[in-house]
């Protein structure tokens, strides 16, 4: 059984709303793109479910998306926190992951560097500071963000390397949940669609 304070040490992600790029699979960090109408409307079933509980903490990721997807699901003051923004894909930016194994066989995000962008070693750095600040907080922390990005902060809440990641499919405008149990980092729920 968790102890009432393994309860309170817990970080709620939140993906944001579908995106024209996210629904074909186009690698998106810097774009700033809008959320489809489809992709609102999932931010807006977050709402009912979030707003039953107390947060220390509020954070989102710069981008419009997430800002956006804070607002519907009920955080229009969320605070941003560029550490929260997508890993950057640099050259890879709008492209697909078969479009760039063409060129590069075998290629991902987890396992090969994207020429002009972030190395995991970085995203690494970035996320450890929003896992520092979530375990300071007296309470729980919300978080908006990105699917890479989430999956990464999943990874490092885990205390594994940023590339294990690639082990948490993540869709878009779903809740997951991170916490502890008797002392150890969990998932505790993953992907959830409300």
């Amino acid at each position: 059984m968790s102890s009432p304070a393994d309860l309170e040490d817990q970080l709620w992600l939140v993906r944001h709303g579908e995106t024209e790029w996210s629904l074909s699979g186009q690698h998106t960090s810097t774009t700033d793109l809008p959320m489809t109408a489809s992709g609102e409307a999932g931010a807006r079933t977050l709402a009912p479910l979030l707003a039953e509980l107390d947060f220390a903490q509020v954070l989102t990721s710069p981008r419009q998306r997430a800002r956006r997807t804070a607002e519907l699901a009920g955080f229009p003051d969320a605070e941003p926190d560029e550490d929260l923004v997508e890993w950057s894909y640099g050259d890879y930016e709008g492209l697909t992951t078969p479009q760039i194994q063409e060129s590069v066989p075998g290629w991902s995000i987890w396992s090969h560097p994207s020429p002009g962008g972030e190395t995991a070693a970085e995203v690494s750095e970035r996320l450890d500071r929003v896992v520092a600040r979530a375990r300071a907080a007296e309470g729980k922390t919300l978080v908006f963000a990105h699917g890479h990005s989430l999956r990464a902060l999943a990874a490092r809440w885990l205390e594994v390397d940023v590339a294990e990641g690639r082990h948490f499919a993540l869709d878009t405008s779903t809740i997951s949940v991170l916490g502890v149990d008797r002392g150890t980092p969990v998932v505790r729920r993953w992907n959830v669609q409300p």
